[in-house]
């Protein structure tokens, strides 16, 4: 297909709307501290379009038909590894599977190694999730093929923050001025800083709420060092949520329970679950999302979590069709 159109393909009765994509640079997704807000709104009109596919009784364009994309991971996952795949399915592309527990890797063969061989194999994309930061830049480096990163270590997730800003612009339409509260580990968050890199640039107010213990050391320095003005961080989760437009808490993970960062999981729900007693705070039209899975009783109460201000399921099928427009931009939308 050709670089400069999303062209109306045909799969039995069914077609993909054209939508123009312009100038498209990236052949890797690895962060979005490297993506422009233009680029950013260039993935979200793809999107639109996937959106529409997804509402069709029958789901499924041949825009990657021929295509072949391999998903890679190394972490347990549930969401961000059936989106890629449907999203991939949905586009007519074939997808090999591969756990790294019941691959080679167990044998002792190397990251690099072992995706090289999916390159041989002829894929012509990979997405891997892995648990040390970094790793998608290594695979990037010494591959020739694209590498979509679906979460490494504490680094990154941008798909997760792609679809999050999504989310967001289809609910809240124009972010300038809004403010958005997440809230829980900072620290160990990949989907805190996609958020924070992925949300420059749109006039969010982006605040990060956690008790000093989670949230990293220099956090502060780094945001006046790389120019993002738009986020502050603030401990007291009251005095955070007061007039947020959204709030997503983030997942406290077992570890971090356990490993003396917080003083006890009783005293972390008092001070910072989100629940409709605190939402009072926030804005009335107040909407909730969350990147789970869900730790509920916890980061956020149950209530809350299926309330009719949640959007956390929506999030879940946005996350499809942002992962349909990055397949169809980084293995179709290209000249090869």
């Amino acid at each position: 297909m050709a670089l400069n159109e999303l062209k109306s393909v045909t799969a039995g009765q069914e077609t993909l709307p054209a939508v123009s994509i312009g100038q498209w640079r990236h052949k890797h997704v690895l962060d979005l501290d490297d993506f422009s807000r233009e680029e950013i709104n260039l993935i979200f009109e793809i999107t639109d379009a996937m959106v529409e596919v997804l509402s069709r009784d029958v789901k499924k364009v041949p825009t990657l038909r021929g295509k072949t994309i391999a998903t890679m991971f190394y972490e347990p996952s549930t969401r961000t590894r059936a989106s890629f795949e449907l999203a991939a399915k949905y586009l007519g592309a074939d997808t090999v599977s591969l756990d790294a527990a019941k691959s080679s890797v167990a044998k002792g063969e190397s990251l690099v190694d072992s995706l090289r061989t999916l390159q041989a194999l002829e894929v012509d994309a990979i997405i891997m999730r892995h648990p040390c930061s970094g790793a998608p830049y290594i695979a990037a480096q010494n591959l020739e093929i694209s590498i979509i990163n679906a979460g490494d270590g504490c680094h990154a997730h941008p798909s997760q923050g792609l679809l999050d800003l999504y989310t967001m612009k289809k609910h809240l339409k124009d972010l300038g001025g809004k403010k958005v509260v997440l809230v829980g580990d900072i620290m160990h968050s990949r989907v805190a800083r996609s958020n924070i890199w992925g949300s420059r640039g749109f006039g969010v107010k982006l605040i990060l709420c956690a008790p000093p213990t989670l949230i990293p050391h220099g956090l502060k320095q780094m945001l006046v060092e790389c120019g993002l003005d738009h986020v502050a961080i603030e401990h007291n989760l009251d005095k955070a949520i007061e007039h947020a437009d959204i709030v997503m808490p983030l997942r406290l993970q077992k570890e971090r329970q356990q490993s003396g960062l917080i003083s006890s999981i009783r005293t972390y729900i008092r001070q910072y679950q989100v629940n409709s007693e605190r939402l009072e705070r926030a804005n009335p039209g107040v909407l909730i999302m969350h990147p789970g899975p869900m730790n509920e009783g916890i980061e956020i109460s149950h209530e809350v979590a299926y309330s009719s201000r949640s959007l956390i399921e929506q999030q879940v099928t946005y996350g499809v069709a942002v992962r349909m427009a990055l397949l169809y931009l980084i293995a179709g939308g290209k000249n090869r």
